[in-house]
């Protein structure tokens, strides 16, 4: 009888340290430039669902610009587009890993973080880009975001 839960305990400890072991790793290090509000290295485990998602701008679901010349009512809009497609492919915010800002007017940055902060994981944020652009595809959009996300696989 002791052997079978033996087993049992082991085989329970090492699914529980594999799922442990799925989960992206977030770093600061102390050899690189401080980072608020970001990571500067996400490392992503083996055997995890790697998601890519397209630039998401102010638009609804009929295409129309949201908040047309309110950067933060588009920001706003861009996390909630980010939020739906992140769940389409069984993915939340807790799971981005990297997010890629494209943005017209870097001033606006203290707002773009704002709102983020909403969204994110604040405690270990996602590794992170902003980019100023002269222009995006249309006129109207001022920012555009991208994420990556990191879901981890259950073992079979």
């Amino acid at each position: 009888m002791r052997q079978p839960l033996l087993l049992i305990s082991v085989l329970t400890l090492a699914a529980a340290a594999a799922a442990q072991a799925q989960a992206p790793a977030f770093k600061n290090p102390p050899t690189l430039p401080p980072s608020p509000g970001w990571s500067q290295v996400a490392e992503v485990p083996p055997g995890s669902k790697l998601v890519f998602i397209s630039g998401q701008v102010a638009m609804d679901q009929s295409g129309r610009i949201v908040a047309l010349s309110n950067f933060r009512g588009q920001a706003e809009q861009v996390f909630q587009n980010l939020d739906r497609a992140l769940r389409a492919s069984g993915a939340t915010f807790k799971d981005v890993v990297k997010l890629t800002y494209f943005v017209l007017d870097v001033t606006q940055l203290p707002t773009l973080r704002e709102v983020r902060d909403n969204y994110v994981n604040r405690a270990a944020p996602p590794a992170s880009t902003l980019v100023q652009v002269s222009a995006l595809f249309t006129p109207g959009i001022l920012l555009e975001v991208e994420a990556v996300a990191v879901v981890p696989v259950a073992a079979p």
